[in-house]
């Protein structure tokens, strides 16, 4: 397990980076991203919905609240990004593809 000042500074890396990726989307797609205090919020209208992005410090994960589910990202050292190991997915893959998941329309891709 990495150290916790290792994982906040991949944490914060990682979360930065999804969260310009989103900035980018919401114009093509139908949601809101905004950050609170590390904690990022994907809000969407219709149908109405939020997911939750939120770094968990003491088991080193990044947690995210989804379509009635919890999704927990690992650091993969040998990858250097945060991995669902249910699916190898890595964070911006998995996000992009629980928001097409929600929209239920043409596929979010975020880079």
């Amino acid at each position: 397990m990495i150290d916790e000042i290792a994982f906040r500074r991949h944490a914060d890396s990682a979360l930065e980076s999804l969260k310009k990726a989103l900035i980018l989307a919401e114009s093509d797609a139908d949601f809101e991203v905004e950050e609170q205090n590390g904690v990022l919020n994907i809000g969407f209208d219709e149908p109405p919905s939020k997911f939750v992005l939120t770094p968990n410090a003491p088991v080193r994960q990044i947690w995210i609240s989804a379509l009635s589910t919890s999704f927990k990202l690992d650091w993969d050292e040998t990858a250097q990004q945060f991995v669902f190991p249910k699916t190898g997915e890595s964070l911006k893959p998995l996000v992009g593809r629980l928001i097409t998941e929600h929209l239920g329309n043409a596929e979010v891709i975020l880079s």
